[in-house]
Parts: C-alpha cells; structure tokens; sequence
C-alpha cells in the first residue's frame, strides 16, 4: 500500500486503508453469539463494544472528499482501540 502511494501521489492521487476492528455484520453474527468471544472482545476493546458498519461513515467520508488530498499511506483503524492491546 505504501508503494502504491509513492506510485500515486504524483498523479495527485492518494491511497489509504480501513482497518476494520471487531464490527456487528451479517457476517459476524455467528460468532458474536459466542458468549466467551463476545465477552473477550468487548473486554478487549477500550470502546467496550463491537464496532457497528456506521462507525466507517466519517472515515470514509473523509477519505472521499477533497480534506484528505495531502493524505496517503496511511492505515486508519476503526477499531474502538483494540490494536492498541
């Protein structure tokens, strides 16, 4: 990714990436009802909750608008603090 935003940058292009966290999808759902994993995580994330899909909106929002031109190369984790762990 960083490569690709050397390659970019002089085109006035930026490249960045969402690092999703533990979020409440479809696709976790199955795993949320474990209870242990569910107690794990929460405990695990200094926002003490699971990540919802709205909580990528001003991320995204961000990295689609013209207030994020100088930025690239970046990883932005949405995460509620849990790499911080």
């Amino acid at each position: 990714m960083r490569s690709l935003a050397v390659e970019l940058a002089r085109h006035d292009l930026q490249a960045n990436t969402i690092v999703p966290g533990w979020i409440e999808t479809d696709m976790t759902a199955g795993i949320k009802q474990w209870e242990k994993l569910d107690r794990t995580v929460v405990s695990r994330t200094p926002a003490r909750r699971w990540g919802t899909p709205e909580d990528f909106e001003g991320v995204a929002v961000y990295l689609a608008s013209p207030a994020s031109r100088f930025h690239t190369g970046d990883v932005l984790r949405v995460d509620g603090g849990y790499a911080i762990f």
